[in-house]
């Protein structure tokens, strides 16, 4: 990217690099983070973390090898040159007149004379209508031309200029489009995250019923062990305390039968 000022090379389809990129040596990049360091150093001349911008550099005392390094400033205004061709930074279409081209669509719509009062908006123009007959005279015009050739060649010229203005024209109605094309994209854009968020909130809905459900399932588990084995520790103690009444039911019949035999 270069200034508009700046003289205009020629213009190739696969352009050779600018001069500059020799500047951009491992040598050099090491120089350049020496300056940088050295002119962040703080009171305590311990080089501070900075993040320099490209005006930043450019207000650096640079030899002149190390300023190729430094970004161009951002045109806001006017043209800039990629490759030999001067480019606009303006998004608003210039018209078929600016460009010294014959305009064959009207740019405003014809009076509306069914309106019933002068205050009610008119309507906008149709493209599309202009654009069918575009496709149509460009179609006659192909004829026109082919006749032209057969009959008298020298005379192509006319015809080839015509055919020029009819695309000329139709394209740049396309281009009027563009907007429009561009917010439609966007909503497209936006519907299909929209679309995606929802789908996945539903997945991570069916994820948290499915873990809730494995959740309670172990929970009812974990309740039915625990009163298992609560059940479990009564009946030992019940038989516990079955088997020492035995035990004392014999002791006691034991010492009945040694008092006997001792008499």
């Amino acid at each position: 990217m270069a200034d508009a000022g700046q003289p205009r090379s020629l213009a190739t389809a696969f352009a050779p690099p600018p001069p500059l990129w020799k500047h951009f040596t491992p040598d050099n990049l090491k120089k350049l983070e020496v300056i940088k360091k050295e002119a962040s150093k703080g009171e305590d001349g311990k080089p501070q973390r900075k993040k320099w911008s490209p005006s930043e550099l450019r207000a650096l005392d640079l030899p002149p090898e190390l300023r190729f390094l430094v970004p161009p400033a951002i045109p806001s205004s006017g043209h800039y040159s990629v490759f030999g061709e001067l480019q606009s930074l303006s998004t608003a279409l210039p018209s078929l007149k600016d460009q010294g081209i014959t305009q064959l669509y009207p740019s405003s719509p014809p009076a509306d004379t069914d309106r019933q009062s002068p205050s009610e908006p008119s309507r906008p123009l149709n493209h599309a209508y202009y654009l069918l007959k575009i496709s149509k005279s460009l179609l006659l015009n192909f004829l026109e031309f082919v006749g032209v050739l057969s009959i008298s060649p020298e005379q192509f010229e006319s015809k080839v200029e015509d055919l020029r203005n009819l695309f000329i024209n139709a394209h740049h109605l396309l281009n009027l489009y563009r907007p429009h094309q561009a917010r439609e994209s966007l909503i497209m854009m936006m519907e299909e995250q929209l679309s995606r968020t929802r789908e996945e909130i539903q997945q991570m809905d069916r994820l948290k019923a499915e873990i809730t459900s494995v959740l309670e399932r172990l929970e009812a588990d974990g309740i039915a062990a625990q009163s298992s084995a609560q059940q479990t520790d009564e009946d030992g103690k019940q038989s516990s305390a079955s088997n020492e009444k035995a035990l004392e039911d014999a002791k006691l019949v034991w010492e009945l039968l040694d008092g006997k035999i001792e008499g």
